[in-house]
């Protein structure tokens, strides 16, 4: 018979639990049998988060959850055919088979194997909900196994100090992976958000009636209130982390299954009532079972970041219409293109007037567009995280990183978040952000302030990188991003180029050109036969061309210097074409020239034209940090003397 909380509660949340756990273990099956890919991560025994909070949820909500995620999405979709498929690696599966287990999206809801750094995203969903006026909240589920990671409470203060409507779910089930709560957890877990101010809320798994009361009352709170709201549900895992690695007690284990509310339901429920829920799931699960067999597995295709590149390069004189340095230059762009597109948000440190920056490219923007550009705590991970909130919601966020050297701190967003959700979500997604940044040294900022690490972020799949530098209008190239932009774009600002004027005005006896590219390649060609092939980029460009002048003017050795916009992905032909001509090539980074970009050119040529080469030589920093001395950081970084010992050498002069 059944009880009188299951008539409160709903038979059809109980059936719905019921689906979950069904689904579940229907997938531990096919596991079992060879035809799922990866891992499963089941929530047998936390069916009940994810019906509560989705059951209290509207149309326009958004649901960030994490590696343990089918559950939340079944309950927000009942989708089975489609997470089956998509665990099945089918077609048919709400991803394409893309993204498997761990990695879904589809009808408002993400998800994301990588625990804490989810949060700041999720945040940033939450963040456009406010800025675009919908009154819709985002949810993020995380588990206590995520109390560890800095990214959350980055994130936890700025949703506090913002008033982010993000509802916080932490789903308590004692373990990380199969390391006790006991070994790993400080403190109070609800005191970790009421130290931000922000509202908390407890309930369990165990009780359900008083669950869907909690989880209502803290949505509702949420959304009326416009702030965040931190809830701890108190539940247990019944299987293992990962399919069958296990090593809990057992007693501890039975002890949870005899309190179970699913196992519970059905003793109170009459058999004819399970039979007929049973039933019906059952013909559910295995019609998704028998369509995803009969869909072909996903298919590899080209990705977006795989653009056709021309053999053939064309090239135009370069005419320079700006006269702005480069530093107002920017700002001008950011500024006419904020007024062009509302949907640009920029944020990071020390943004806002009247300090605008650190190197002042915000200046008085704050003011003109007032809540479109805004401070963050010094938190990189939470700030990127936060524009890949924004972006997948259809917004244009501009990141700004203090310093390059700061960007790995927002690594795990870029590489882990940023680079991988238009592929893995099958293409039902786009993140148009842009993360700016000066790099480079000389001028003295010593070992963590002064290093060009774009190395690092270079390749990362599905992303773009761009280093400007004085030969090209960064006006146009911010133009450009912003009319175009359908992707990450890590844009690449060396700090001492921002006080230097954009000019066309090249050294005698060479001309200024630029490629046929949507980011071109600018090529300072000397007027007769070039000897050597210098590639640059950046800042460096500045030290090259005062070389190849003494090289001309003192040594009659003539270069032809090639300097890309775009590093990512990366055009090798304009340098294979002057090659084909000077046979010798001379690479100039200012970083550490191991597994860098000349190394990734040479592999290239290697690839295309094996025979071209007869001399190589990298100028770059060496294998040390960068010091604060200002003689011996003149020493330690290539620059003008450097180019020119470098090419005297390869000439044999």
């Amino acid at each position: 018979m059944i009880s009188e909380k299951t008539t409160q509660v709903g038979l059809h949340l109980h059936a719905k639990a019921i689906l979950i756990r069904r689904v579940e273990q229907r997938l531990l099956e096919l596991f079992k049998e060879g035809r799922l890919f990866g891992t499963v991560h089941t929530c047998i025994g936390q069916e009940w988060t994810g019906v509560a909070v989705s059951e209290a949820l509207q149309d326009g909500d958004l649901i960030f959850s994490n590696h343990r995620c089918h559950g939340h999405y079944l309950a927000k979709t009942g989708d089975v055919e489609g997470l089956i498929g998509e665990i099945m690696g089918k077609q048919n599966g709400m991803c394409g088979g893309r993204g498997g287990s761990q990695h879904i999206c589809s009808q408002g809801f993400y998800s994301n194997g990588i625990q804490g750094g989810i949060v700041p995203v999720s945040a940033g969903l939450a963040m456009a909900q406010k800025m675009t006026g919908t009154g819709c909240i985002a949810v993020v589920f995380i588990g206590d196994g995520t109390l560890g990671e800095g990214a959350l409470y980055e994130t936890l203060n700025i949703v506090s100090k913002w008033e982010l409507p993000l509802l916080v779910v932490l789903e308590n089930n004692y373990y990380a992976q199969s390391t006790s709560q006991h070994q790993t957890l400080a403190g109070n877990i609800l005191a970790r958000g009421e130290a931000f101010g922000i509202k908390s809320a407890h309930a369990n798994t165990w009780e359900t009636e008083e669950l869907m009361m909690t989880a209502a009352s803290s949505v509702q709170y949420v959304r009326s209130e416009c702030r965040p709201l931190f809830l701890q549900i108190d539940t247990y895992r019944l299987m293992a982390h990962s399919k069958g690695d296990d090593d809990r007690d057992p007693e501890e284990v039975k002890e949870y299954w005899a309190k179970d509310p699913i196992e519970l339901f059905r003793q109170q429920t009459t058999p004819k009532e399970i039979e007929e829920i049973d039933r019906q799931i059952q013909v559910s699960i295995d019609a998704a079972v028998s369509r995803s067999d009969a869909t072909p597995y996903s298919v590899a295709s080209a990705i977006h970041d795989e653009e056709p590149v021309s053999t053939t390069v064309e090239w135009t004189p370069t005419q320079i219409q700006s006269t702005e340095r480069m530093v107002n230059a920017i700002h001008l762009s950011l500024q006419r293109n904020m007024q062009r597109n509302d949907k640009i948000v920029l944020i990071g440190e020390d943004i806002e007037g009247p300090y605008g920056g650190a190197f002042k490219v915000t200046k008085n923007l704050s003011q003109e567009f007032p809540g479109r550009v805004r401070n963050t705590p010094i938190s990189e991970s939470a700030l990127v995280g936060l524009g890949n909130g924004l972006a997948l919601n259809g917004l244009l966020p501009v990141c700004e990183v203090m310093f390059g050297d700061f960007l790995c701190l927002a690594f795990d967003q870029l590489l882990n978040h940023a680079s991988k959700f238009r592929y893995m979500y099958n293409e039902q997604v786009r993140v148009p952000l842009v993360v700016r940044t000066p790099m480079g040294g000389k001028r003295g900022y010593g070992p963590t302030h002064s290093q060009s690490i774009e190395k690092h972020f270079m390749g990362l799949p599905g992303t773009r990188m761009l280093a400007l530098h004085s030969r090209f209008d960064p006006g146009l190239v911010y133009d450009e991003v912003f009319s175009s932009i359908d992707r990450p774009t890590i844009m690449i600002e060396n700090k001492l180029l921002y006080g230097l004027r954009v000019t066309d005005q090249v050294p005698g006896g060479f001309v200024l050109e630029q490629s046929h590219e949507q980011f071109p390649t600018t090529r300072i060609r000397p007027l007769s036969t070039p000897d050597l092939t210098v590639l640059c980029y950046g800042g460096m460009l500045v030290d090259v061309e005062r070389a190849i002048q003494e090289l001309c003017d003192e040594h009659e050795v003539l270069c032809e210097v090639l300097c890309p916009l775009q590093l990512y992905p990366f055009n090798p032909w304009p340098v294979i074409e002057s090659l084909h001509t000077t046979r010798k090539l001379m690479i100039v980074e200012e970083g550490i020239g191991f597994a860098a970009l000349g190394s990734e050119l040479l592999a290239q040529i290697s690839e295309y034209q094996p025979d071209l080469l007869q001399h190589v030589c990298r100028v770059s920093s060496p294998m040390h940090p960068i010091p604060s001395s200002g003689p011996l950081e003149k020493e330690c970084l290539p620059g003008e003397s450097h180019v020119v010992k470098t090419a005297l050498t390869m000439m044999n002069l």
